[in-house]
């Protein structure tokens, strides 16, 4: 006997759990199947970081959404993200200042809190900061990071105050589309079905794909951060970094510690298993994230290093997600391939995806920038300059 619902989404990410609380407090009667426990994959393992810095306007403005949710989450959603305002450096490489200066103009447009700054006034935003190399910065004051685990988990007990049930340590083994409109699924022990079901699988939404004969170009890769306990006289928090130059970017950690991670498109060439990958961090990681490190933030040369660990990045070929129905009329879709930087949409991504599952004529974002088919029409999405591979 299967148990059946209005909607089901595969996966308890941010992504999952996000869709899960847009749905149901839309009315609909909501599961979530989760092969592991809430937050246990990518999101679980994100850096987190909250900031509006991308180059194309429809993503811009998720972002900028997303960031009043984490401004006032207890009251949009309820619990706690753990949200930090630590505010966001940009720094670019001389050759890329005036696509900076554009960016930013499209950002403030849209409304985002954001200005170009010198290397001066850079320093006085973080002090230790290196800027010999530096022509020009973005600041974006409102940014920072949030706590991936309590984000995650208030968004799923958001879901169940509006009544969806979440389905732990249950991995779907089958996926069946029903000539009835009905989407069938199953794991060794349950059975559930529903005439819309959301592929939020992340690193495995391939695999699930898959389970109804369709390829999706969404890999799943390894990627690491390291942590730095900075020296004494350094405790105190400092900004978001994004350095382009050093292909690095790092924050705030607590306890006085530097968490720091590269920026870098070859990170799309570690495709491991999923299920069977190492998840400690490599010594050859942190000493050359380090190294690269040293060379924005002087002082780091002078911490402690306190190890670091491998996570997940669901990768596609432009780096932005594919969201769609997978099979068009089949009620089956998929939102996944964030390829790093989806956290800090997540809010928003819930409410895209509930106005494209429900067909909502004015959608508050339209899913079809993020469509399947893209690819084979040539239209991949393009970071407006060349500095950033993140949007």
């Amino acid at each position: 006997m299967s148990l059946t619902f209005d909607a089901i989404i595969i996966g308890a990410g941010i992504m999952g759990c996000s869709t899960a609380y847009q749905l149901a407090r839309r009315g609909l009667k909501v599961a979530v199947v989760e092969k592991t426990h809430i937050g246990a994959g990518s999101t679980g393992r994100s850096s987190a970081i909250i900031r509006q810095h991308y180059s194309n306007e429809f993503t811009a403005r998720m972002a900028l959404y997303s960031l009043r949710v984490f401004q006032n989450f207890d009251d949009a959603v309820g619990g706690e993200s753990g949200f930090t305002t630590t505010g966001f450096l940009v720094l670019v490489p001389e050759r890329d200042v005036e696509g900076l200066k554009a960016n930013v103009a499209m950002q403030q447009k849209v409304g985002i809190r954001t200005e170009i700054i010198g290397p001066e006034a850079a320093r006085e935003y973080m002090p230790a900061l290196e800027v010999g190399d530096i022509v020009a910065a973005a600041w974006e004051p409102e940014s920072g990071y949030a706590d991936p685990n309590l984000t995650v988990n208030s968004f799923a007990d958001a879901a169940r105050r509006h009544k969806a049930r979440i389905y732990q340590d249950e991995p779907v083994t089958g996926v069946t589309l029903g000539e009835d409109g009905i989407v069938r699924l199953e794991s060794k022990r349950e059975r559930w079905e529903a005439p819309i079901v959301v592929n939020t699988a992340g690193p495995w939404a391939a695999r699930v794909a898959q389970m109804v004969g369709v390829e999706v170009p969404i890999n799943p890769c390894r990627v690491q951060v390291a942590f730095f306990r900075r020296p004494p006289g350094h405790e105190a928090p400092h900004p978001v970094v994004a350095d382009f130059i050093n292909a690095t970017y790092f924050r705030d950690e607590t306890g006085g510690q530097t968490l720091v991670g590269l920026i870098d498109p070859s990170e799309a060439d570690n495709v491991v298993d999923p299920d069977d990958y190492k998840e400690q961090v490599d010594n050859e990681f942190v000493l050359d994230v380090g190294e690269k490190l040293v060379r924005r933030y002087p002082i780091i040369e002078e911490s402690e290093s306190t190890g670091g660990y491998a996570a997940l990045y669901a990768i596609t070929p432009d780096w932005h997600p594919i969201v769609d129905e997978l099979v068009p009329g089949s009620g089956f879709y998929i939102c996944a391939g964030f390829s790093g930087h989806g956290f800090k949409l997540g809010p928003a991504v819930g409410v895209m995806v509930a106005d494209m599952v429900l067909k909502e004529s004015e959608p508050q974002f339209d899913h079809r920038f993020f469509r399947l088919r893209r690819y084979e029409e040539n239209e991949p999405i393009r970071g407006a300059y060349e500095y950033s591979i993140s949007g």
